[in-house]
């Protein structure tokens, strides 16, 4: 009897910003640096325009603009969180590029920052990439020294 066997789909994400890639547990917020919400890695930008990390979908853009939700079109849900406490800045320094349920390409805009504001008002603007739905993930690596391979994911079929 011949069995046949698919390959999982591998997904690679970008980093969202040029910048130095950390690990997730370096971000100064428990609820990344303890994968609360889930894994993945960090970038502490230099640039100003946040982009889609992946190919897929624009399911949440926070009201604040400060943070958005993609998802793949195998299921996978990544989170880019832009700073930390940067909700407390009601959406001041974040200017919206698409808009909720827009299917983007890797590299897309999503959100023009200003890093300077953000770091005048006294926040970090380290930002967070992570997976939020684990339980499909069969396996992921990390790649702290290239932004244009930051994660490389075995989506689980």
């Amino acid at each position: 009897m011949l069995r046949f066997f698919s390959k999982n789909k591998e997904i690679t994400l970008k980093a969202p910003f040029k910048g130095e890639i950390v690990d997730i547990k370096e971000v100064d917020d428990p609820a990344f640096s303890t994968k609360m919400l889930g894994d993945g890695v960090a970038v502490r930008p230099n640039s100003n325009i946040a982009v889609a990390p992946c190919d897929g979908k624009i399911a949440q853009i926070f009201p604040t603009n400060h943070a958005f939700g993609i998802i793949t079109k195998e299921g996978l849900e990544i989170l880019v969180h832009i700073g930390i406490d940067t909700v407390n800045l009601k959406g001041e320094g974040f200017k919206r590029l698409v808009e909720v349920g827009t299917d983007v390409k890797k590299g897309t805009g999503i959100i023009e920052v200003d890093l300077n504001y953000i770091k005048k008002s006294g926040k970090d603007t380290i930002t967070p990439v992570v997976i939020t739905n684990m339980d499909k993930v069969e396996n992921m690596s990390k790649n702290l020294n290239n932004n244009e391979e930051i994660l490389k994911i075995k989506v689980k079929k």
